[in-house]
């Protein structure tokens, strides 16, 4: 069998681009890569000379390659910026104490300074402690919100200009189709965005690697020989984003280019005028950006610190007002016994096309027909309907 050649210097091919199927070897497919990436930050004009950049360093593939990339194409093209590190410390046992010795490792290699802010510090909660009362169901949830603002505090410490994460195509694909799931306009009409410039202490964030395969950044980590932490977060499966990725890693397989395509979709939708998008605003705790008075960090933060974990959550039965039941009482259009109608004797003409909330208590046998709207368990529901 004949030996594939690189379509560009015939040497040994290597690999196969993903978009356009090119044959290339090591070194014009990671040539191509920084390439590309470089393109994408003049494109949208990513960076001005002289600023200070904060990479978001989690020690996995995406941020390491980032890392070698800006360091390279900085030098290259001499884009005249001062670079280092800003990691979070989760406090996630196992998985992020490990990952952060790939981050120590770059940080020496490369010369770049680090910054490392823990959940432990900032809000007193490591993730651990977390989902040790919270349980596991919306541990993504509580990691989502304070990782984001320990981003902005970090970047602010750090006092840097602007903050590049390593988000690649298949992220923000994954993120425009869960929030296209959820119905969540606010968020669809600006997930896609390679710039966002919304945080209250002014440092936008940038996302350089947003057009980039994330199959591709695995060929680039391993042709260019760039180390990272390979291990999956230990709460990560079942989350929905999981489910999100293995559909589209399936229909990857069937349409090469599908990740592209809901970027390109993302990117084009509008808001229709007329509808209602929340409001930014500050916390009134926190000062932190929010859509409401309390942010959902600070709500997340009163729901453990009171021990009501899942507070910022949702409904939950630790955390739900008791209610009395509401029983729907429609008067019949005849009645002979109007006295025995009930305790407080009313008139049956005064109850006509009238509907009450009464107690459970206060349930008595009667000529009237009644109807149940709302039952929380099934076994009061059958208790309820025996009384008429």
């Amino acid at each position: 069998m004949p030996r594939k050649l690189c379509e560009r210097c015939n040497e040994r091919a290597a690999c196969v681009l993903r978009y356009d199927r090119s044959i290339l070897c090591r070194e014009c497919f990671c040539r191509i890569f920084e390439e590309e990436v470089h393109n994408t930050i003049t494109k949208y004009k990513l960076f001005k000379r002289g600023q200070k950049v904060a990479i978001g360093a989690s020690g996995g593939k995406d941020s390491a390659v980032l890392m070698q990339v800006m360091k390279i194409l900085n030098e290259r093209y001499d884009y005249g910026l001062k670079l280092c590190l800003l990691s979070i410390d989760e406090g996630i046992s196992g998985y992020r104490d490990h990952s952060l010795e790939e981050v120590k490792f770059h940080s020496n290699n490369y010369g770049l300074e680090l910054k490392i802010l823990s959940y432990k510090d900032l809000y007193n909660w490591s993730m651990d402690e977390i989902v040790s009362v919270a349980g596991r169901k919306s541990n993504c949830t509580f990691c989502g919100v304070f990782r984001r603002q320990a981003l902005d505090r970090g970047a602010w410490q750090l006092g840097v200009d602007i903050v590049a994460t390593g988000h690649n195509g298949d992220d923000v694909a994954e993120t425009v189709l869960m929030n296209m799931l959820r119905g969540d306009v606010g968020r669809l009409s600006r997930c896609t965005a390679i710039t966002t410039a919304d945080d209250p202490s002014g440092i936008p964030r940038v996302k350089p690697l947003k057009y980039q395969y994330e199959a591709e950044i695995v060929k680039y980590a391993r042709h260019s020989k760039v180390r990272y932490f390979s291990t999956e977060c230990t709460y990560a499966p079942g989350a929905h984003r999981g489910q999100i990725r293995e559909y589209l890693r399936a229909a990857t397989k069937i349409r090469p280019h599908v990740v592209l395509d809901i970027i390109k979709a993302g990117e084009g939708f509008e808001v229709k005028d007329g509808i209602k998008m929340p409001i930014k605003t500050r916390c009134t705790r926190c000062d932190y950006i929010s859509s409401q008075p309390v942010c959902k960090a600070c709500l997340l933060l009163e729901g453990l610190n009171s021990g009501r974990p899942l507070l910022g959550i949702g409904k939950t039965k630790a955390g739900r007002v008791k209610k009395y039941k509401t029983v729907k009482v429609q008067s019949e259009e005849s009645c002979e016994k109007k006295d025995n109608c009930c305790e407080k004797k009313k008139s049956c003409s005064e109850q006509e096309n009238k509907s009450e909330s009464i107690t459970e208590d206060e349930i008595e046998t009667c000529g009237s027909t009644a109807t149940l709207q709302t039952m929380e368990k099934l076994s009061i529901a059958a208790e309820a309907s025996d009384l008429f």
